[in-house]
């Protein structure tokens, strides 16, 4: 079985299928499942620190001989650093202050928010020993420059055969640098102004995700994005990415002129999946019409699945604050409702694909799926051009 496009040759793999790289999910046992599988596994480091993101690359490494990516995130707009927030009953509790003293940045108002809301619904920030699997990866810091650029050194050290930024873009010295590791570097767009960006900036490919997608996405639907996307880029490839859950999403983004798919939400609900067997489940359960978008999470636009965090958001009880300031308001509810396995609190991150999925299988089965339904969609279709399909 074929499944042939120019990125094939681009990336050194033997289908046009990647991993999304989606934050606290696309760990190395399934980034490497899907590289074994013939795609292109992409890891979701965004929250790893720089000690983390370390051990995830190495363990990738591993797993797999074949080709990987490293999926972080590049906002313009947070600061280069924030200063931590004074301890409870510290200075900033106090009248009139000192110029020594620390400013908390989140608004008391917000953070009485948030704890009625946890008192509200039984949930308790967990100690660092009772946190569930995985919460080890969040930040000990904001995510401010400091820390986006603590985490490109360490993908630097390594020389990782491709970087994603998952939002921004990679700068003309982070790229030369990596080039001459043998790197290859792309990002992730939302709008056909977002895709020049990437491409006036000298990436490798673009993958353009429209507003389908789970996690931070676009205003602007898959179908409408793709082809404008891809008049957009020129000679640039364009990857296609929001609401990619089977082989017949994999030929339709073929027949708008993409030459490669970035497939999350299904890729959620496989064994290897970081993310724990509630949120697995909740994909499962879930319709077209479960998710939503919010910043409730991250401070900017985000699809997940609805829980009564982001609804209370979305009635408006409270206003989301800027990245990195929302993540820090919203991480201990996220932490608790993680620890106590509560779905109706947080039941994670999804895409519009959800409705799609329904059964958790191994990463490289539900792979040849994709693959097999996408060549048997495209099977007998010879004028389209730059894909080679065959039996």
């Amino acid at each position: 079985m074929r499944l042939h496009t120019s990125i094939c040759e681009l990336f050194d793999i033997e289908f046009p299928v990647l991993l999304a790289g989606m934050g606290g999910a696309s760990g190395p046992d399934l980034a490497a499942a899907v590289s074994n599988a013939g795609g292109l596994g992409i890891l979701g480091a965004a929250a790893c620190s720089p000690d983390q993101l370390d051990r995830w690359i190495t363990r990738t490494r591993e797993l797999t001989d074949r080709p990987f990516g490293v999926d972080t995130l590049l906002p313009s707009s947070v600061p280069q650093r924030l200063d931590p927030a004074p301890a409870a009953g510290g200075p900033s509790g106090s009248s009139g202050g000192s110029s020594g003293e620390r400013r908390d940045p989140i608004p008391p108002g917000v953070r009485e928010a948030r704890n009625r809301f946890m008192a509200e619904h039984g949930l308790e920030k967990p100690a660092a020993a009772t946190r569930a699997p995985g919460d080890e990866r969040r930040p000990r810091m904001s995510f401010v420059g400091d820390f986006f650029d603590a985490q490109l050194e360490v993908i630097l050290d390594h020389g990782v055969p491709l970087y994603v930024a998952g939002l921004g873009v990679p700068s003309r010295d982070f790229m030369a640098k990596g080039r001459q590791k043998g790197m290859r570097f792309m990002g992730v767009a939302g709008q056909s102004r977002h895709v020049a960006k990437l491409r006036d900036a000298g990436v490798d490919a673009v993958v353009a995700q429209g507003h389908d997608g789970g996690g931070h996405n676009s205003p602007i639907g898959t179908l409408a994005l793709i082809p404008q996307a891809v008049d957009t880029a020129g000679d640039l490839p364009v990857i296609a990415a929001g609401g990619i859950a089977d082989g017949r999403g994999i030929a339709a983004a073929f027949m708008l002129g993409a030459v490669g798919v970035w497939v999350g939400t299904r890729f959620l609900a496989t064994e290897e999946s970081e993310i724990p067997d509630f949120q697995k489940q909740a994909i499962v359960a879930a319709s077209d019409r479960d998710t939503m978008v919010s910043r409730s999470m991250s401070g900017k636009p985000a699809r997940m699945l609805r829980g009564s965090w982001a609804e209370m958001y979305e009635r408006g009880e409270v206003e989301a604050l800027p990245m990195p300031l929302q993540g820090m308001v919203s991480a201990p509810v996220s932490m608790a409702a993680m620890a106590q396995g509560r779905v109706d609190v947080w039941p994670g991150f999804a895409g519009q694909g959800a409705g799609l999925v329904h059964d958790i299988r191994p990463a490289t089965e539900v792979f040849a799926d994709l693959v097999a339904e996408a060549v048997e969609r495209l099977d007998g279709v010879r004028s389209l051009p730059g894909v080679t399909v065959s039996a």
